[in-house]
């Protein structure tokens, strides 16, 4: 018998359940995949899978299920309505190596026509804010690296305010 010495343990429901974690996340992009017509590709515990698509959108990386989709690696972006392109591809800048773009799939979650970054103090025009962070499309210079955001040239920052609505689905790849 060891005394003044206490070692806790988790209960053993808790660390069964903390060790299928990995397996039930995997399990669930393969569902979805299956879902959405696509094909999961993820590695066992990998967190950076994604989601391959059968039915991406052509000339595009996005799904059909993309409401705006955009391409870091090529720097463009487009504008899709039921699966097909209304617009694009147009140019864009994105973030640098200290303030990247995120990858991954987003919902819009707000949108403000006239914005001022709160961080940087300078005018975010036709404002469409869907990442975490204040990630947004704007109205921006094409020749300076953004924070994160993806800014687009005004005529292009306008249809993009004026097209996409709080809830649709955004695709960065």
């Amino acid at each position: 018998m060891r005394v003044g010495r206490h070692v806790w343990r988790r209960p053993r429901s808790e660390r069964t359940r903390q060790a299928r974690w990995p397996a039930r996340a995997v399990a669930g992009l393969v569902v979805a995949g299956l879902a959405t017509g696509g094909v999961a590709v993820a590695a066992p515990g990998d967190p950076s899978a994604t989601l391959v698509a059968d039915d991406a959108v052509p000339g595009t990386p996005c799904s059909t299920a993309a409401e705006a989709c955009v391409d870091l690696g090529t720097h463009t972006a487009w504008l899709i309505r039921d699966g097909k392109v209304i617009r694009g591809p147009v140019p864009f800048a994105d973030g640098d190596v200290e303030d990247p773009t995120p990858r991954g799939s987003f919902r819009v979650e707000w949108k403000a026509e006239q914005w001022t970054s709160r961080e940087y103090l300078t005018p975010m025009p036709w404002s469409v804010f869907f990442a975490p962070g204040g990630i947004a499309f704007h109205e921006g210079s094409q020749e300076t690296a953004s924070a994160g955001c993806v800014k687009l040239g005004p005529e292009e920052a306008h249809a993009w305010f004026d097209y996409l609505q709080v809830g649709d689905d955004v695709e960065v790849r």
